[in-house]
């Protein structure tokens, strides 16, 4: 019988600059949070959000509404756009995925 629990992934991975694809999840996400740990921006994808979208909050203060370069899921993970302040070659992004 299953728990009921949601299976949680975290993790690591440096940005690229274009589109990078984390598919050491397994599965598919329902929700994405990322963090680029060298900026201190964030991220937030849900699956009732646009494929590519998520909310973005720098660390100064803005936010917005991606509808491009953010999140889309995968079946075993998901991808990050090519978003100037999340995905930045060579930074550290954290993330944690919930199914």
């Amino acid at each position: 019988m299953a728990s009921g629990a949601a299976k949680v992934i975290r993790g690591a991975v440096l940005g690229t600059g274009s589109l990078l694809e984390v598919r050491q999840v397994g599965f598919r996400p329902r929700t994405v949070q990322l963090i680029n740990i060298d900026s201190a921006d964030e991220l937030y994808w849900t699956s009732t959000m646009v494929d590519g979208g998520g909310l973005k909050r720098l660390a100064a203060g803005a936010a917005s509404v991606l509808t491009a370069d953010g999140v889309t899921p995968l079946s075993d993970g998901f991808s990050l756009g090519a978003d100037s302040d999340l995905n930045v070659d060579g930074e550290t992004v954290h993330f944690e995925a919930t199914e």
